[in-house]
C-alpha cells in the first residue's frame, strides 16, 4: 500500500507541476492579452484622432480661403468641398455649421428631420433624430457619441473665425468600428495562440515533470526496499540530472550508509548486552542448581553461593546502570552545568582515586581557573579514564599519570597516561564504542563490560567536547578528554601538585 501511495504521489507531482505551469501560462497570456488588447485600441483611437484632426484642419483651411465670406458663399464652398472628397472618405462624417446658412455635410440624414424609412416606425425615427442632434450639441474638441446606423462615432468639432469675422463650426467624425475590428482580431489571435501555448505547456510540463521525478521515483523504490528491511540498495546513477538531484542522491546514499552502520551497531550492541547479561544469569542459575542438588548443604557452601550470587547481581546492576546512563546521555536533561573551580576539583578527585590501588600515581600542574561543566558527569568520566589506566597497568609499579592543560579558545584538556600494553592503532577509534574490548585479555573476570570509555565519550559529546586515544611517552595508552568553557584565572599559572611518594614500590 505504501508503494502504491508513493507512486500515486509522484504521478500527482507530475500533474501538479503541469497544472501550475498551465496556471502560469494562462496568467501570463491573460496579462499579455489585456495589455495588447488595450494597446491596440489606444493606438487605433490615436490614429483616428490624428486622421480626423487632419481632415478638420483641411476643411477649415479650405473654407478660410472663401472670398467675401458670406453665410451663403461659405455654405456653397462647404458643399463643394464635401462633393470633391474621394471615395475613401465616404466612411468619414464631415459637416459645417454656418450661422444664417445651411448645414453642409456628406451625411444629410443625420442633420434633417426625415420621414421614417420603409423598415422603421415613427418612434424609431424620432429616437434617431434625438441621437442625431448630439452632433450639434457636443462641445468643441474631441468627443465620442453613439449614432444610429453608425454606432460609436469619434467626433472633433472646431470653431473657425473667417477673415470676414464670420465664425463657423467644422466637424469631422469617424466610426470606431475599426477599433472593435482590430481588438476582435487581437482576441482571435490570442485565443488561437493561447490554445497552442496551453497545449504545448501541458505537454512540456508533463514531460519535464516525468524527467524531474524519475530520480525521485528511484529514491522512492529504494526507500520502499529499505522499509522492507533491505539496507543494501543505493542510487548509483542519478540519471544525468542537475546538480541539485545529484546532491540529493548523494545525501540519500549517505543517509542509507549511516542507517546501515547504526542498525549494525544496534544489533551488535544488543547482542553484546545480551551476552553480558546472560553470563551472570548462567552463573547464578548454575550455583543455585548446585546448591539445590545438595540434601544438607553446609553453612560454608551456602555462604559461598551467596557471595557468588551477590557478586554477579552487583555486576548486572552496574551493567544496567551504565546502559541507562548511556541512554540518558542523549537527553537534554543529561547535564547540570555549573561553574567548577578546577584546581580543588581535580585535587579532590585525584585524592580519592589514588587510594583505591597500588600504582605510581603522578599528577601534573593544574591551571587555575573556572570550568563550566557538570561536576558529577565530569568526575565520572575522569574516574573511568583513571580506572581504565589502573586496570591495564601492573600492580605496585604501574604508572598512572594525569595532566591538565589549558588550551587556546577557552578549552582545557585532561590527559591520562599509563605504561601498560597500550592500544593498537587500529583500535583507537573503537575503544570508545559500547561493549567494545581491545583484546581477549579484558575478559569478564576483570569485571569490565566495555562501557567505561563509551560513557567518557558520551559525557564529552554532551559538553560539546571530544575524546581521543593515542600512545603515551611511556609506551602505554594515552587518553585525552577535551572540553570547552574554561576561563583561566588572571595573574595565576598552573597549580603545582607534588607526586605522591612511593615506598618499596607501593603507596603508603
Amino acid at each position: 500500500m505504501r508503494r502504491v501511495r508513493d507512486r500515486l504521489a509522484l504521478v500527482g507531482l507530475r500533474w501538479r507541476l503541469a497544472g501550475w505551469v498551465t496556471v502560469v501560462v494562462l496568467l501570463c497570456t491573460g496579462i499579455s492579452f489585456v495589455a495588447v488588447y488595450r494597446g491596440t485600441g489606444s493606438q487605433v483611437r490615436q490614429q483616428i484622432d490624428k486622421e480626423i484632426s487632419g481632415d478638420a484642419g483641411d476643411l477649415a483651411h479650405d473654407l478660410s480661403l472663401t472670398r467675401r465670406a458670406t453665410p451663403a458663399r461659405v455654405s456653397r464652398a462647404a458643399d463643394s468641398y464635401v462633393r470633391d472628397q474621394s471615395f475613401a472618405a465616404s466612411s468619414t462624417v464631415l459637416f459645417t455649421l454656418v450661422p444664417g446658412g445651411t448645414t453642409s455635410t456628406n451625411r444629410p440624414e443625420l442633420f434633417s428631420q426625415s420621414a421614417p424609412d420603409n423598415t422603421e416606425t415613427a418612434a424609431n425615427q424620432a429616437q434617431e433624430n434625438r441621437l442625431s442632434r448630439k452632433l450639434l450639441t457636443t462641445p468643441d474638441g474631441y468627443s465620442t457619441v453613439s449614432l444610429p446606423d453608425l454606432g460609436e462615432l469619434r467626433v472633433l468639432k472646431r470653431s473657425v473665425r473667417l477673415r470676414s469675422g464670420l465664425r463657423i463650426t467644422v466637424g469631422v467624425g469617424e466610426p470606431l468600428s475599426a477599433v472593435k475590428h482590430a481588438q476582435v482580431g487581437v482576441a482571435r489571435a490570442f485565443i488561437l495562440a493561447g490554445l497552442l501555448a496551453l497545449a504545448g505547456a501541458l505537454l512540456a510540463s508533463y514531460l519535464i515533470g516525468t524527467r524531474v521525478s524519475r530520480p525521485l521515483r528511484r529514491m522512492a523504490a529504494v526507500a520502499a526496499r529499505v522499509d522492507a528491511g533491505d539496507l543494501h540498495p543505493r542510487i548509483h546513477d542519478p540519471g544525468g540530472q542537475g546538480h541539485e538531484v545529484r546532491v540529493l542522491a548523494e545525501a540519500f546514499n549517505h543517509m542509507l550508509d549511516r542507517l546501515t552502520e547504526a542498525f549494525a551497531g544496534q544489533r551488535a550492541f544488543v547482542a553484546d548486552a545480551s551476552h553480558e547479561l546472560r553470563t551472570p544469569l548462567t552463573v547464578i542459575r548454575g550455583q543455585l542448581e548446585v546448591l539445590a542438588g545438595l540434601r544438607e548443604p553446609s553453612a560454608a557452601e551456602v555462604r559461598r553461593v551467596e557471595y557468588l550470587v551477590q557478586a554477579e547481581i552487583a555486576r548486572m546492576s552496574r551493567l544496567v546502570d551504565e546502559l541507562l546512563l548511556l541512554a540518558k546521555s542523549e537527553q537534554t536533561q543529561f547535564l547540570r552545568v555549573e561553574p567548577i573551580d578546577l584546581a580543588p576539583f581535580v585535587s579532590e578527585l585525584w585524592d580519592g582515586v589514588s587510594l583505591i590501588a597500588d600504582r605510581r600515581f603522578e599528577l601534573g600542574p593544574i591551571p587555575q581557573g573556572t570550568l563550566r561543566a557538570d561536576p558529577d558527569r565530569l568526575a565520572q568520566a575522569l574516574r573511568n579514564l583513571l580506572d581504565n589506566a589502573i586496570e591495564h597497568t601492573a600492580a605496585e609499579h604501574g604508572l598512572v599519570r594525569l595532566q591538565v592543560t589549558a588550551l587556546a579558545g577557552r578549552r582545557v584538556r585532561f590527559t591520562v597516561e599509563d605504561d601498560g600494553p597500550g592500544i593498537d592503532a587500529a583500535q583507537r577509534e573503537r575503544v570508545f564504542d559500547r561493549l567494545h574490548r581491545t583484546d581477549a585479555a579484558r575478559d569478564r573476570a576483570t569485571g569490565g563490560a566495555g562501557l567505561g570509555l563509551a560513557i567518557v565519550r558520551a559525557v564529552a559529546e554532551a559538553h560539546g567536547g571530544s575524546v581521543a586515544a593515542g600512545e603515551s611517552p611511556e609506551g602505554g595508552a594515552r587518553l585525552e578528554l577535551e572540553l570547552s568553557g574554561f576561563t583561566l584565572a588572571r595573574g595565576s599559572g598552573p597549580r603545582p601538585v607534588a607526586t605522591r611518594p612511593v615506598a618499596s614500590g607501593r603507596r603508603p
